[in-house]
C-alpha cells in the first residue's frame, strides 16, 4: 500500500538524499536546500511517497516564487526504479499535490535533444510523461531551451529599427496585436480561452512580475515610425533570458525578428550577462532560426505538461 503526503523538516534529510540516475533533469540536494532557503521549495510543497514499511518510494518536488500561496511547477519527480509500478506512484504524488493547488501548473521534463532515438532517455521520459497524463497534466507542448553565451558574439545593430521606452498602456496593445498569428502554442490557447484583450493583460502582467527590470522594455519602431513589435528582456531566478519578442502581423517577413532579438541581446550583454537563455516552441520553426542565427545554441528539450 502507497500513501502519499506533504513533508515535514523532518523529512528533508530523505527528500535531499534522494538520487535520479536516469537522463533527465533533476533537482539535486544542493539546488534544493538553496532554493528552500529562499523560500521557492518550501516542505509542505514536497510530496512523498512512502510504502506500508514507511520506505521512502518516490518524491515530487513543487516550485514557486518565494512570495507565492501556493506552487506554480512541478520542478523534479522521481519513483524507486525497484517499485512495481513507477507510472502510479508518480501519478499519485501529483495527483496528491494538485488536491490542494487551486491554480493550473505545468510539470517541465527536461532531456538531451533527440531524447526519443535514446532508449534510455525515451524510458525515462515517457514514464513521467505518462503520470502526469493519468493525473490530469495532459496539455503538451514540446519546446527547445537555447543559450547564448559572450563567445558567440554580440549582434551588431544595422539601425534597420529604431527602439525606445513606452509606457504600459502601449505595451498592452502590443502585446494584443503580436498574439495575432502568433505560431505559439501558449499563446494560442490563451486567446481561444479567454480572448486577446485578456491574454495580453496575463501575459503582460506575468512579464512585469519576474525578476528582470521594467527599464529594460522597448518597443521597435521602423524608420517612418510605425511601431513594428517589442523587446522584452526578463530574467528567471536563475539566469537572465530573452522573455518575450514579437512582430506586429502588418511587419512580419521582412527580418525584424532578427533585430529585435538582436537588441534583447544586446541589452543583456552590455550589463554583463555571462548567459541569456531562451525557449520557444518545437513547432516554432522561424523562431527557433532566429535563435540560431544570433548564435544561441539549443542545450536540452523541455516536455511541458499542465492542465
Amino acid at each position: 500500500m502507497i500513501s502519499f503526503r506533504p513533508a515535514t523538516p523532518a523529512d528533508l534529510d530523505r527528500v535531499t538524499a534522494w538520487t535520479v540516475r536516469e537522463p533527465v533533469g533533476w533537482i539535486d540536494a544542493g539546488q534544493f536546500r538553496k532554493d528552500l532557503a529562499e523560500g521557492m521549495y518550501r516542505p509542505e510543497w514536497t510530496w512523498i511517497a512512502e510504502d506500508g514499511g514507511g520506505r521512502m518510494v518516490g518524491r515530487a518536488l513543487w516550485w514557486g516564487p518565494a512570495a507565492a500561496t501556493h506552487p506554480v511547477a512541478l520542478d523534479c519527480l522521481d519513483a524507486d526504479p525497484a517499485a512495481e509500478d513507477r507510472t502510479a506512484i508518480a501519478a499519485g504524488l501529483i495527483g496528491a499535490a494538485l488536491a490542494s493547488i487551486p491554480a493550473p501548473v505545468q510539470y517541465t521534463i527536461k532531456a538531451a535533444g533527440g531524447w526519443r532515438e535514446d532508449p534510455a532517455t525515451a524510458a525515462a521520459v515517457g514514464w513521467r510523461r505518462a503520470a502526469a497524463h493519468t493525473a490530469g497534466l495532459s496539455r503538451e507542448v514540446e519546446r527547445l531551451q537555447f543559450a547564448w553565451t559572450p563567445e558567440a558574439g554580440v549582434p551588431a545593430a544595422t539601425g534597420a529599427l529604431r527602439f525606445a521606452e513606452a509606457g504600459d498602456e502601449e505595451f498592452l496593445a502590443v502585446f494584443e496585436r503580436i498574439a495575432e498569428g502568433s505560431l505559439d502554442a501558449q499563446t494560442r490557447a490563451s486567446v481561444a480561452a479567454k480572448g486577446p484583450r485578456q491574454s495580453a493583460r496575463e501575459e503582460m502582467d506575468f512579464y512585469l512580475n519576474a525578476p528582470g527590470e521594467r527599464h529594460w522594455w522597448r518597443l521597435a519602431h521602423t524608420p517612418g515610425g510605425q511601431v513594428a513589435g517589442m523587446a522584452i528582456p526578463s530574467a528567471t531566478p536563475y539566469h537572465v533570458n530573452v522573455g518575450y519578442l514579437g512582430v506586429v502581423p502588418q511587419w512580419r517577413g521582412r527580418g525584424y525578428v532578427d533585430e529585435i532579438l538582436g537588441e534583447i541581446t544586446r541589452l543583456h550583454a552590455a550589463n554583463g550577462a555571462p548567459r541569456i537563455t531562451a525557449t520557444t516552441d518545437l513547432a516554432n520553426a522561424p523562431m527557433a532560426a532566429a535563435f540560431r542565427r544570433a548564435g544561441y545554441q539549443v542545450t536540452e528539450i523541455r516536455l511541458n505538461l499542465s492542465n
